[in-house]
């Protein structure tokens, strides 16, 4: 029992030490910081720091798989859902937009630093961002078997385009608070199911 506790206190230690990470990073960015901004924001010693992380390259990775675990774990709930296709599609578009609005310094530290990682420790993240794409392309897959979507819609060119575009208007949200999100969500979700051509 003992043993239990004391892996649990750890487990919550190591949380906090990635939530003190991303907030560090988020603010100074990956190469302003250092790990004794890391120790100093959890209130304790620089060498104590290397018990969670062995380099700031491993704390960086971790926050930024943290930062993609909510985008992911939202994705499996709209996919999982009986919902009509068009409800879902907005509802993906929303998730995926919101991100960039919320006050989530993990993700913002995906979304500004993870491309100072090195190959190898991007394996994790690539594996993350694959898997949320499948699971949209898994969507447009039954929309088309459904006859809700074009016969001859291409399901994994579709996904990407939704991803692309979300994360090109990512960018404006960002830069302008002031954006209605409602309303980019519905312009963002309109064209998407009806076009540019006048029907």
């Amino acid at each position: 029992m003992a043993g239990d506790s004391s892996s649990e206190r750890y487990r919550q230690q190591r949380a906090r030490a990635v939530e003190a990470a991303a907030s560090v990073f988020a603010h100074k960015g990956y190469h302003g910081a250092s790990t004794a901004d890391i120790a100093e924001s959890m209130g304790i010693k620089q060498g104590s720091l290397y018990y969670y992380f062995k380099s700031k390259e491993e704390a960086l990775e971790e926050v930024c798989l943290l930062g993609l675990r909510d985008y992911v774990h939202r994705m499996e709930l709209i996919v999982s859902n009986d919902q009509p296709f068009e409800a879902r599609l907005l509802a993906v578009v929303q998730s995926h937009l919101s991100g960039y609005r919320e006050k989530n310094e993990a993700l913002k530290v995906y979304n500004d630093e993870r491309l100072y990682l090195p190959e190898s420790r991007r394996r994790r993240l690539k594996q993350q961002g694959s898997h949320y794409r499948e699971m949209l392309e898994g969507m447009f897959r039954n929309a088309l078997e459904a006859g809700v979507v074009r016969r001859n819609l291409d399901c994994h060119f579709a996904a990407q385009s939704v991803i692309g575009i979300c994360n090109a208007m990512g960018e404006l949200i960002v830069r302008d608070p002031q954006l209605d999100l409602f309303e980019l969500t519905q312009k963002c979700t309109d064209l998407l199911l009806i076009g540019l051509s006048e029907h």
